[in-house]
């Protein structure tokens, strides 16, 4: 304090600047952008549900035979020879069977993965974009997508567990998606919403990490060597060739997932493993990518179809919903 009254007496006439700290923090925390303001939260969810309504009526069909292929080896051992029994035996409509769950459900996923995703991009945005002669951070977005897909699960797996009983019952047996609900109600409670909810984690963290991590990847590759390609194009097959990488990782934590979640006997977290190790010891290493040429047949037109949908959107938000 001494050499602070020195100073005065010295300097007597230069003044101090005065600082209104609470209209400081106020400006501060007006002009920081915020990870979770409305609009863009709004702006994630609509554009989210567009994607999904497309992915889902697009991918479906591939989607039910995979499940019987996994869930029944013997009874449908090929993708030719599972289509065609579908159709003789069900009817084209079984191809959709599942399918209203599925498009509620991707609708709740997909809001909440392009939600997490978009947030955490706000939170932690990379500055080389603000930049076009440098190259963007193409780590952080893998980082972020196995983070998303650990909060998907949490809203995804109901809908995964009610599609995947309602997809293995064969032949024209009237099941509709009510009364398998109804039924794991009846039976098991609410716990049965969240069976198999380890498997869920197991596959959706690498699924997600892969999804989003190669989707920005190939918009990257796509600008800087093909950089007269349209934008539509571009986000196009960017993201048909992101959910087929995304569908490869994951598929070996896939099989075991949808054989747990499909039967009626499943804990909610312990029954992973258990069948993981069963499906080896039985059937091999190869069998946990039972089902990976539908998978892969079905990931190209419905993830294109969903990021185009999902950025076509974005641009539909910003041009009529909420300018």
């Amino acid at each position: 304090m001494t050499a602070v009254n020195n100073y005065l007496t010295i300097h007597p006439f230069i003044p101090f600047p005065e600082l209104n700290m609470s209209e400081a923090a106020i400006t501060s925390t007006s002009t920081a952008p915020s990870a979770l303001n409305r609009r863009d939260v709004t702006r994630d969810i609509f554009s989210a549900s567009i994607g999904s309504v497309a992915c889902c009526y697009t991918g479906q069909p591939f989607d039910t035979v995979k499940v019987r292929m996994q869930t029944n080896p013997s009874a449908f051992p090929s993708v030719a020879f599972t289509t065609r029994s579908i159709l003789a035996n069900e009817g084209a409509s079984a191809l959709w069977k599942g399918a209203v769950p599925t498009a509620m459900g991707m609708v709740a996923e997909n809001a909440m993965a392009f939600g997490v995703n978009e947030a955490l991009k706000r939170t932690f945005p990379d500055e080389a974009k603000k930049d076009p002669t440098l190259r963007p951070d193409l780590v952080k977005p893998f980082l972020m997508g196995a983070i998303t897909g650990c909060c998907s699960a949490t809203v995804l797996i109901p809908s995964e567990i009610v599609k995947a009983k309602t997809q293995v019952i064969v032949g024209n047996v009237e099941a509709s998606s009510t009364e398998v609900y109804k039924k794991m109600i009846r039976q098991h409670g609410l716990r049965s919403l969240f069976v198999g909810f380890d498997a869920q984690i197991m596959r959706d963290a690498p699924f997600y990490a892969f999804f989003f991590g190669t989707y920005e990847l190939n918009c990257y590759l796509f600008r800087t060597y093909v950089p007269s390609m349209p934008e539509e194009l571009n986000y196009f097959l960017s993201g048909g060739f992101a959910g087929m990488l995304g569908w490869t990782a994951a598929m070996p934590f896939d099989v075991p997932k949808t054989n747990v979640q499909a039967s009626w006997e499943s804990r909610v977290v312990g029954s992973y493993f258990p069948e993981l190790f069963r499906i080896v010891k039985e059937r091999g290493p190869l069998a946990l990518y039972t089902g990976l040429v539908p998978t892969l047949a079905r990931a190209f037109p419905a993830n294109a179809a969903l990021f185009l949908g999902v950025e076509m959107g974005k641009k539909f938000f910003d041009r009529f919903v909420w300018p």
